[in-house]
């Protein structure tokens, strides 16, 4: 399951995604934008930034920024830096694999299969969307309900 953490880091990922090129957004205003507790944001940017996928810039006109254009920071990468492994469970992750106490059988544990597949299908997602895809559906709906309401 998803955590606030990483709900709230893709959140401000997608709305660093919206900014001009090489202009910066304040965690406040991030914060405010997107309604997010701003201290638990700030924690989360550190965490962005220490994965190399947000810029801090300090200073009067700081602020922080996409590392690299939206359109090759994906969904999965963020996730992983903010929540850890995509695998519901610990025997099914391929980074952080640790086995069951109560398993007899690794290989032919019918829950290990089930969430390897889980964990399978959640990369394939979300290590093909990227955060202007993100931006570009949250666009999407946005232009329906003000052009067709």
């Amino acid at each position: 399951m998803l955590t606030n953490k990483g709900k709230y880091g893709l959140k401000a990922l997608v709305h660093l995604a919206g900014l001009q090129p090489d202009a910066t957004a304040q965690s406040l205003e991030i914060a405010t934008a997107e309604s997010i507790p701003k201290k638990f944001l700030d924690a989360i940017l550190g965490d962005l930034r220490n994965a190399g996928l947000v810029v801090a810039r300090k200073g009067k006109n700081g602020g922080y920024r996409l590392s690299r254009p939206p359109s090759e920071i994906m969904a999965g990468d963020a996730i992983r830096a903010l929540d850890g492994p995509l695998a519901p469970i610990g025997c099914a992750s391929r980074t952080r694999y640790r086995p069951c106490d109560d398993c007899g059988d690794v290989e032919s544990c019918s829950v290990r299969l089930l969430m390897t597949e889980v964990r399978d299908l959640s990369a394939k997602l979300l290590d093909g969307t990227s955060i202007a895809e993100m931006r570009g559906r949250t666009a999407a709906v946005v232009e329906h309900y003000t052009y067709h309401i």
